[in-house]
């Protein structure tokens, strides 16, 4: 009987000890786990940013030719300030403002901004005639390299991505590629560009 109660007695000790093993294993798994709740609740959140048309939103993709056939893509530009230009030779308000969006181009292109390579303009035409096209480019000294047109007027497809029912029309973009500013004229766009510039510019000495 001794031995048996002994034996119980032992076999119990062992129970315990194993239980209380169990037990201090499952205490430190729900300490990691509490801490990983905790480290996880008080990591910033990366909001992933969608495309749309939105201040905030990144920027459709555009590929359209420009004058020698040569597809540009809207995304081989980031990196830069961008202003996506939407306009056409036709559109009599678009080239009265024309003269504002070239001043802009000369003021600003060389200009250092903060996290950006410069400034530069995307211009979408919704022109149908090729020619016209061309030479309104050329009339209106539109010197910067990003022309583009599919020559399907109200219909074209950069008109239906960012939702173009009136021209002109532009969005500015960072150098991510995310809007930042819309329809922007005249001292409009050059104040969103000074927004952008980089600070703490040393201002440069007169000759």
């Amino acid at each position: 009987m001794i031995i048996v109660i002994k034996n119980r007695v032992y076999l119990k000790k062992n129970f315990h000890q194993k239980i209380s093993n169990q037990m201090k294993k499952m205490n430190l798994m729900l300490l990691l786990c509490a801490i990983a709740a905790i480290t996880f609740a008080f990591r910033p959140i990366q909001k992933k940013v969608g495309e749309g048309t939105n201040i905030g939103d990144k920027a459709p993709e555009l590929v359209f030719n420009n004058p020698e056939g040569k597809a540009i893509p809207l995304s081989t530009l980031k990196g830069k300030i961008v202003l996506i230009d939407f306009w056409a030779s036709w559109c009599g308000p678009c080239r009265k403002e024309n003269p504002f969006v070239v001043n802009a181009y000369n003021k600003y292109k060389n200009e250092k901004f903060e996290k950006a390579d410069g400034f530069t303009i995307y211009s979408v035409s919704l022109d149908g005639n090729p020619a016209a096209w061309k030479k309104a480019i050329q009339d209106d000294n539109l010197s910067w390299a990003y022309h583009v047109s599919d020559f399907g007027g109200w219909n074209s497809e950069a008109a239906r991505l960012y939702h173009i029912i009136s021209i002109p029309g532009n969005f500015l973009l960072n150098a991510e590629g995310i809007i930042v500013g819309k329809n922007l004229r005249g001292a409009q766009l050059d104040a969103a560009l000074d927004r952008l510039k980089e600070k703490n510019q040393k201002p440069q000495e007169s000759k």
